[in-house]
């Protein structure tokens, strides 16, 4: 047995327990000409559309996590991204400098428009890459009885990552939709993709994910 088939048979979606979780589908990192922009991000919006249609009409949860920084919390990862930073009048702005990106208040915050939570679907603000780190997230799906979560999202290999452990960590069943995550580089793609599939969860496609989620 390799290890895709194992873990298939280990982490099965079930119907009433699964729950999709969109990940920093932001404004801050799909909008053309941002400073953290990542346009592979854009591509992948059709396919988390079709997972939203199957899991909204299977009446399933529906969760969002926008990552958010606040200069009130200085934390580490303004340091090491400083274009979270509030922006400096007169200053430049883009890749390596203060730009306000993902900046409590600032609207780059908001997920992208044809991603839009409908009306009572959790959003996560989160201060860090794992989701589940100082979030109410855990609390919020075993409230719901979920045990099965279908990760999709940006970046791969940044906050889906350390999403999926975060979730494999709290004894979560991890599905990653494959063609419904995204980075900047296809070879990071592909290495981390290899890892979580090798370690932390199941890889599928979008369609697959979406034609089983329907059939319920």
């Amino acid at each position: 047995m390799d290890r895709r088939e194992s873990f298939e048979q280990a982490i099965p979606l079930v119907p009433g327990r699964t729950a999709l979780l969109i990940v920093d589908m932001q404004r801050a990192f799909l909008d053309p000409g941002e400073a953290m922009e990542v346009p592979p991000a854009r591509d992948i919006v059709p396919g988390l559309q079709l997972l939203l249609t199957a899991f909204r009409t299977q009446r399933l949860p529906v969760v969002f996590t926008r990552f958010t920084y606040s200069a009130d919390a200085p934390l580490l990862v303004g340091e090491l991204h400083p274009e979270h930073r509030p922006r400096v009048p007169g200053a430049p702005v883009g890749f390596g400098w203060p730009s306000s990106s993902c900046l409590l208040g600032e609207d780059n915050v908001r997920v992208v428009g044809e991603l839009e939570p409908d009306r009572g679907e959790l959003v996560i603000d989160k201060r860090y890459y794992d989701a589940f780190n100082g979030t109410a997230l855990d609390g919020a799906l075993r409230a719901l009885g979920v045990t099965t979560l279908v990760v999709t999202g940006t970046m791969t290999d940044i906050c889906v990552l350390a999403t999926v452990v975060g979730g494999f960590n709290r004894e979560y069943r991890m599905v990653v939709a494959e063609d419904g995550v995204a980075t900047l580089w296809p070879e990071i793609q592909r290495a981390t993709l290899d890892v979580i599939g090798r370690a932390f969860a199941r890889v599928a496609s979008v369609k697959d994910i979406a034609d089983q989620v329907s059939s319920w």
